[in-house]
């Protein structure tokens, strides 16, 4: 009778052994999603030595996504948390995005001696159009002026090739060239803030509207042979 009890105990304890085994076989994910990717099929054999294997890719929230930029170190300086970020994918490249900075990284990310860091923005994806690993092409806000004079950076970039132009000492710094009595005439002007394609104006005796010399289109022939040469533009 006591070998017959003492079995009865032995087999629950193996059935209690074999539940524990059956509840460790039931992979539960740790939060509420969208499946984003599968790593595994059906019935294959999964083996964790170090590292626990990832099966799925979750994504917790499509609604809210973020974005991993990265920055040069001559930039990083004037990147702050808050600032206002507009950026473009190319499935939509007629749609501006925007977000904010979230997070700046300290961890610096070097590639053939070239230092960047990881700035984080924070993106509103209630639409649904951006979707996990686009590449997405950053512009952020660091400052900011309405009401403003504007120069094409062109005129800021002009120099006459004519020798009898000249430029004397005082002329060092920004300037721009107008037209006056059909001859060139250098304007300094004192420049704020720019975005790669129109500079501030802060002082210089330049109203709006006027005209200001960008490039310069020169004519001359070359006779070679007792024949006209190409006309040169």
């Amino acid at each position: 009778m006591s070998v017959a009890k003492a079995q009865i105990s032995q087999a629950e304890a193996a059935l209690r052994l074999s539940e524990i085994n059956l509840r460790f076989t039931e992979i539960v994910s740790p939060v509420n999603g969208t499946v984003v990717s599968r790593n595994v099929d059906v019935g294959q054999t999964v083996a964790a030595s170090f590292q626990t294997p990832t099966l799925f890719n979750i994504a917790q929230d499509l609604t809210k996504m973020q974005i991993d930029s990265s920055v040069a170190e001559a930039d990083i300086g004037r990147i702050m948390m808050g600032q206002s970020v507009e950026f473009t994918v190319d499935a939509y490249p007629e749609v501006t995005f925007k977000g904010r900075v979230s997070e700046i990284r300290n961890a610096p990310i070097v590639v053939q001696n070239v230092v960047t860091y990881n700035v984080v923005v924070k993106v509103d994806n209630r639409e649904l159009k951006l979707k996990p690993g686009m590449t997405a092409n950053v512009s952020v806000i660091v400052a900011e002026k309405k009401g403003i004079l504007k120069i094409q950076n062109a005129a800021l970039r002009f120099r006459p090739s004519d020798a009898r132009t000249k430029v004397t000492s005082k002329d060092k710094g920004s300037g721009v060239w107008i037209i006056e009595n059909e001859q060139p005439k250098r304007i300094n002007v004192t420049t704020g803030i720019s975005n790669g394609s129109y500079t501030e104006l802060i002082t210089g005796e330049i109203k709006e509207g006027q005209e200001l010399i960008v490039e310069s289109m020169t004519k001359s022939t070359h006779q070679s042979f007792g024949h006209p040469g190409p006309r040169m533009f």
